[in-house]
């Protein structure tokens, strides 16, 4: 007694954009702490102020995250949207097996 005669797949092109979008965003992010850690090691020079680089890539960290979540938040939202998305489809998909695998088994005690 099968409950569902299609079973739902996620879309593929779905898992594509998502891993584009997260791809997108985490590249944006990384070269904003570089860009950030090149520029406060340059004023730090030009200042004749020299601040160890393992400090200026910390400092540029602190500063890059509130900032890379306010510049880039289209990104960011577009690659939580798409993961979500993407995510309830497998979940859709995943409850669909437990059915007919519930449903089997019933089958099989009657």
């Amino acid at each position: 007694m099968p409950v569902d005669d299609q079973a739902p797949i996620p879309d593929p092109e779905l898992r594509k954009k998502s891993r584009r979008a997260v791809v997108k965003y985490g590249l944006a992010r990384l070269a904003l702490f570089i860009i950030l850690t090149v520029v406060i090691q340059v004023v730090a020079v030009v200042i004749d102020a020299p601040i160890p680089l393992v400090f200026t890539a910390l400092l540029a960290l602190f500063v890059a995250l509130p900032l890379s979540m306010l510049v880039f938040s289209q990104w960011r939202l577009e690659a939580t949207q798409s993961i979500a998305e993407y995510s309830r489809q497998r979940q859709e998909h995943k409850a669909w097996v437990q059915r007919e695998l519930s449903g089997r088994g019933n089958e099989e005690n009657d």
